[in-house]
């Protein structure tokens, strides 16, 4: 009986080690698969920051270039105010460009009429038409179908 006690209690001794152990790989594996997702997750977060980095950089590069032909634009605009800041240059502006007068002048403007271009359109040549043709030859004897299609 001794024997079969010892036996006894020597598969329970093992079934409970070998639940430990399972116990423990489950455990093992669960923190894996965790720690593999927090990897993946760290991972894909650094590539959407990159990719982030990448747009932010080429907005600013735009900009830059943006800002700089602003300036450019500027100085020009500050240029051409000096320039037309003069009282003579804004008024043969004002009499050529935008057709005004001084205030006890008479702005006569006189039209030139364009000239009338009268263009011809040619009807395109496919079945229809000669259909039309020769059918309107039957009702006007005197129109012949050479004549329409030229």
């Amino acid at each position: 009986m001794a024997n079969s006690n010892y036996m006894n209690l020597k598969t329970r001794v093992q079934k409970q080690q070998k639940k430990t152990i399972r116990k423990i790989r489950f455990y093992h594996s669960f923190l894996t698969i965790v720690l593999l997702l927090c990897v993946v997750q760290i991972s894909y977060s650094a590539l959407l920051n990159l990719a982030k980095i990448v747009v932010y950089q080429t907005k600013i590069v735009k900009a830059q270039e943006l800002h700089s032909k602003a300036q450019e634009r500027n100085q020009y605009l500050k240029s051409e105010i000096k320039n037309f800041s003069s009282m003579h240059k804004v008024e043969s502006i004002a009499r050529n460009n935008l057709k005004m007068a001084a205030k006890d002048e008479v702005l006569i403007i006189i039209n030139q009429p364009a000239p009338i271009t009268t263009e011809t359109k040619k009807v395109p040549n496919n079945g229809f038409t000669k259909f039309l043709e020769t059918f309107s030859t039957k009702f006007n004897k005197d129109i012949e179908p050479d004549k329409i299609s030229e």
